[in-house]
Parts: C-alpha cells; structure tokens; sequence
C-alpha cells in the first residue's frame, strides 16, 4: 500500500505541473473519451474524461516483475511511443449479432526489458494491457486501480466465501452472487469484489469494468477504500493442490507461491475494461469480445448453438410413462422424444451419469448405455451433451474428448472450477482447444465471467458465472431475484453469454415463492421466464424445466424452442438498472421484442417504427390480469400496431414476435 500512496501522490502532483514531455493524450474516435497519460519515472497514470467532464481522477498502473532470475525494481520509464488507428469489421456468429465493428485509437507506451503498455479508446469505453517480449519471469505483483471522480455509487457482488481470519478463502468462489450497491467509500475492503462491476455516475453516466483476453494470468478482483478508490487483487499462482471438492471434482488449492503467474514466453496480458456510456448502451458493448484474441479456429462449419432439454433442475420429474423417472436409459428416451418433437437441438446428462466421486468420465453408472443413447439421439436429430467434473476432464482431457467425439457426443458442461487463479485460466484455453480439435462444444459452469473466449474459441458458446435460476431450488424468500434478473443484462452480460438455464413452468406471484429442490419454481411470472430468452443472451440456452410441464401447455412450448439462441442484430429500447429492461433481436426478417421488470408493476411503450416494423402481425405474450396473483398467469394474441403498449405485472414480463 505504501507504494500505492506514493504512486498517486507523484501522479497527481506530475499532472498538476503539466509536464507536457511526459504527457500524452489519446481520444475515442467520437471525441467524447479522453485519456491523458503521464510518466514521470515513477510509474503510469492516467485519467479519463466523458464529455469534457472528469471521469476517472488520476490512477496508475504497475507492476512488479522479475526476469531472467533478476528482480526488476525501477519503475516503468517509457523509452518510445507509437499510435495507430484501428478500423474493421469482426465476425461474431455465435453472438448477439452477426458481426462488430472494431474501431478504436491505440498508444502504445514502449519501455525497458521489453514490456510494454497499450492503450485503446473506443467511442464505447478505455482499455489497456500490457505485452511481454523479453524473457522468463514472473510477475509478483500487478497494480491496478481506479480512483473514480467521486464517491459515487457502486453496483458490485462480492465473492462468496469470506472469513475475517482467512484471506486466501476468497479466492475460491463460483462467481455467483448478487449484487450490494452502495456508495464506494462504503465497500467493506476486506472483501473482494468480482467482475464485471458497474460504477454509477450522478448524471446517469455508468462505468463497467472487466476484462478480456483472460487466458494464462490470474483473473482480476477489486476491492474498495475508505477514500473510494478501487484497488486491484489477484490469486496467487497455486504451489500444491490437492483432489476434493463438491464429490471429489475439484482440485483445491492447499499451498501458493509468492507471485500471481508465471511468464515463460512471449505474450500479452489481459486487457483491462471501462465501459462507459448509458445503461442501454453498457447492455450493448462489445468490448469484452472485440479485446477477445482472434479465433483460432478456422472451420466453424461443425459449431450448432441451441437450445437443449435439461434434466437436473426438474430433478428427472416426468409423469405419465410406465417406468420409473431417474437417471437411467428411459428417462433420457423420453427426454430425448420430447426434445426431438420440438425441435429442441440438445439434451444434457448432467451430474449422475458418471460413477460418484470417482472422478473418471469412464466409469458409467449400468442404469445408462451411452452409446444406444447417442445413436437413439441421433436417429431422431437431438446431440447429446455430457455434464463433466473439473478434475474428472483435465486428468485425461484428450483420451476423454477422443473417446465421446468418436461415441458422437457433441460436447461437454464443464463444471465446478471455482477459481481464476493462474492454473484455471489456462485451463479454460487448453478445454476449449481440445474439444475445438474434437468438433465439441462447451458449456463451462461454476466459472469466472466470460472474458473473449467466446471469440478465441467459438465452440465456447456459453459460461455461468452468474446467480441463476438453479438458486431457486434452494434460495431462501428474502432474495429478490425480480431485481438481480433486472441488474445482469447491464453489468453481468456486458462481458458475454450466460447460462441462466431459465424456463421454469411453475411460477410464484410476490410473496408465494419457497425454495424446493425436487418441484422448484421461479420467482416472478411465467412471462417474466419467457422474456429471459430474449432479455439474457445465451447461444446454448437451457428448458430448464420437465418434459412433462411443457407437454402440458404445447403451443407455448413451440414457441419457445423456436426462439433463436444467435441473432443478426440486437438493441436494447430502454429500461434501467435494477429496474427494468426492453431488448429488441432479430434473426433474419423476424424480430422478438422481449422486456422484464423486477417487483415494480409497470407499464411500457414501445416505438415498432424504430425497428423499421410496420403493418406487420404481432404475437404477443404478457402477463394475464391475474399475474399478480398467480404467477403463471399469461395472454397470447396476436394485434397489428405500430405502437405496442405492454402492462407488465409485479416480476413480469412480455414478449412480441413479428412476422410479415
């Protein structure tokens, strides 16, 4: 900390004085984002402005590295700097829109032993990492921190696990947890915070950070000060783990090292994120996936986003059949026929298909014959997807993706990492890499926030870290998941797709909701679940419910699976943090305009004009006169408008789908 204060002292005072030698400034293409930069032998700062309004005070960034076997102890001393403008059009065919625009002005900052800073200024946020060219070593310590213009409010989840004894707990976590918003200087800074997390200005500017390229270094936490300054933390890099965890999963780390990550090569760091602009425009950035390393995989021909039939939330409960529901070879049929009836692409064996806590994806339970069910699958234009233990799948990661590809197992849920610590980072790149090389797919849960894999490796097409629907088989009535449902499309899908696994078919008005494992239910209503398809991005997107629930309501049923999981073009109409939202997506000539609110009944207008939607057919879903009462409660019509007035009851929600 005593390096921290001097740092900032010495940046303040270089940025008072104008010490235009040192000085550098780089603006967004629009004008409107300002970064200056000063070096004056001590370190980096840089402060940011918004419409010729502070933003950011003067913060800095370092870092603490040894090389070679030698420490570094100078600080950074800037030797060159060279720009350039950056103009192309990026391919994102998985994502919430066909293809992004990648256009940003770039300084870079060249100093000693062949480290260098780059910087970027996009019209929709600043963003910086450093590039490492010299030779082995470590980096003991990296420096980061963002000292906004104000003890302004902060919308930021804490890392579960925290012991006022233990630091090191914090750094296992699942990334699931809602959000506490309070003043910044009003963070308890003994806790981490995770990312993405938003910083709200006065004015209605917001700021999200994050970051990308998130490949082989520790992930980022923040945590906050009495003075308002958010400071940056990573794991250290893991000396010795050990087999445990949820059945034997994971591997826990017993012991770290003195530093957060190896350097044996050439390579860049993570990018650091602001995002800034309105919340409509946050829950539209692009960022996290343009800052994404290019794809590296060239044939996409073989990757088939989705939707799939999910077993393990409805706990295997289906009715009406002669056999006894569980995980066995009827089971999966039936749901195989029922994803097969509606065009539902996938079915997932999640937990329970492997033997318990052996942690070796070979050892099948006897009540499931894999290869009769693929084929059965197949036969009937439904893929299979395995549900797969972190340990059980990096201990023999290619014979296992060898073995199910060959079997015509489709790819693999990937579950119960729990950190971002070096070691699973690296993880997440070696995963995606092995099932590309097998034409699998993945879905990583118990995960840190996507962070341009998805564009690395575009058969990575979903991840959790998110406080999902699966909460409610559990969650006690107190959690109000109406305004977390309402806070994620702006800060937590800023950095990319979700696998919320929404679709529950049992619903609960305010103050009906309870918390039950084998017959869960969500809170808010059923078109409060019907718009989290539009809402919530998610190119692997779960029916989370059983196929016994949806059979019952068939017509409803199709619609749903018919909703597209990529799209051409997305929009958010309005809406506001907490509160409530309205996106607008469109998959050819179709637009579905889907919108949530949290406990607040409300009422929405929408302009079709602006989509370019007029005298076309509507069919609209929204909540029936009764939602309020009876969460399942819902209308289906169909009306011709070019102005759609939608009530939305308590936890409610709407969807509209157009058609020439």
């Amino acid at each position: 900390m005593k390096k921290v204060v001097i740092l900032l002292m010495v940046l303040v005072l270089g940025l008072q004085a104008g010490a235009k030698e040192k000085e550098w400034t780089l603006a967004s293409p629009d004008g409107r984002l300002v970064a200056k930069f000063i070096s004056d032998g001590v370190g980096i700062g840089y402060c940011v402005y918004y419409n010729d309004s502070m933003l950011m005070r003067p913060s800095f960034i370092d870092l603490d590295y040894t090389q070679g076997g030698k420490a570094i102890t100078s600080y950074m001393t800037v030797r060159k700097v060279t720009r350039r403008t950056i103009d192309e059009t990026v391919a994102s065919p998985f994502y919430r829109q066909a293809s992004m625009r990648n256009n940003c002005n770039e300084l870079t900052l060249h100093m000693n032993d062949g480290l260098s800073v780059v910087f970027r200024a996009y019209n929709e946020g600043i963003a910086y990492r450093y590039v490492w060219e010299g030779k082995p070593g470590r980096v003991i310590e990296e420096i980061v921190g963002y000292n906004f213009d104000g003890d302004w409010t902060a919308t930021a989840p804490y890392v579960i696990s925290f012991d006022s004894t233990n630091h090191e707990i914090q750094y296992g976590t699942s990334f699931e947890n809602h959000y506490v918003t309070k003043p910044l200087s009003q963070l308890d800074p003994r806790r981490l915070c995770f990312l993405p997390l938003m910083v709200h200005r006065p004015d209605g500017v917001k700021v999200c950070i994050t970051e990308a390229a998130l490949l082989d270094y520790p992930g980022l936490y923040l945590y906050g000060t009495t003075s308002g300054l958010l400071q940056g933390e990573h794991a250290p890099l893991p000396k010795r783990v050990e087999q445990g965890g949820h059945n034997n999963l994971q591997l826990k780390v017993k012991e770290r090292e003195d530093y957060i990550a190896e350097m044996d090569r050439s390579k860049v760091f993570p990018w650091r994120i602001m995002m800034v602009g309105t919340a409509e425009e946050i829950a539209m950035n692009n960022m996290s996936y343009l800052l994404g390393e290019p794809s590296k995989v060239q044939d996409i021909s073989w990757i088939k986003p989705g939707k799939v039939a999910w077993d393990w939330w409805n706990n295997w409960n289906i009715g009406g059949v002669d056999f006894k529901a569980g995980i066995n070879n009827d089971t999966y049929k039936h749901y195989i026929d029922f994803a097969s009836r509606y065009g539902i692409e996938y079915v997932i064996l999640d937990e329970g298909w492997a033997v318990n806590k052996q942690a070796d994806l070979f050892q099948v339970v006897p009540e499931i014959d894999l290869p009769m069910l693929v084929n059965y699958a197949k036969e009937r234009n439904v893929g299979i997807i395995l549900w797969a233990g972190y340990y059980a799948f990096d201990r023999d990661m290619e014979r296992v993706c060898q073995h199910y590809s060959a079997m015509g197992v489709k790819g693999f849920k990937i579950d119960f990492m729990d950190r971002d610590d070096q070691l699973v980072t690296d993880f997440y790149r070696r995963a995606a890499e092995m099932c590309a090389k097998y034409h699998m797919v993945v879905d990583f849960h118990g995960a840190f926030k996507p962070a341009g894999l998805n564009r690395t490796y575009p058969n990575v097409l979903n991840f959790e870290g998110v406080f999902g629907l699966e909460q409610m088989k559990w969650a006690p009535a107190t959690v109000d998941q109406m305004r977390y449902d309402c806070e994620i499309p702006f800060i937590r899908q800023a950095a990319g797709p979700m696998d919320y696994t929404q679709g529950a078919m049992h619903n609960a008005a305010k103050g009906c909701y309870h918390p039950c494992w084998s017959e869960p239910m969500s809170q808010g209503t059923r078109c409060h679940q019907l718009a989290l398809y539009i809402v919530l991005e998610s190119p692997l997107n779960m029916l989370c419910d059983s196929p016994t629930n949806y059979e019952k309501e068939p017509d409803y049923t199709r619609f749903v699976a018919e909703i597209p999981t990529v799209w051409d073009e997305t929009r958010v109409l309005q809406g506001e943090v907490g509160e409530y939202i309205v996106t607008a997506r469109r998959k050819g000539d179709t637009w579905y305009i889907g919108g949530i609110t949290n406990w607040t009944p409300r009422d929405v207008v929408i302009d079709l004009n602006s989509l370019g939607i007029n005298g076309t057919s509507i069919e609209l879903y929204s909540d029936g006169a009764n939602a309020h009462r009876k969460g399942s409660d819902y209308k289906h019509e169909t009306l011709t408008t070019s102005q759609l007035t939608v009530h939305l009851a308590p936890g409610g929600g709407f969807v509209a789908k157009t058609s020439k």
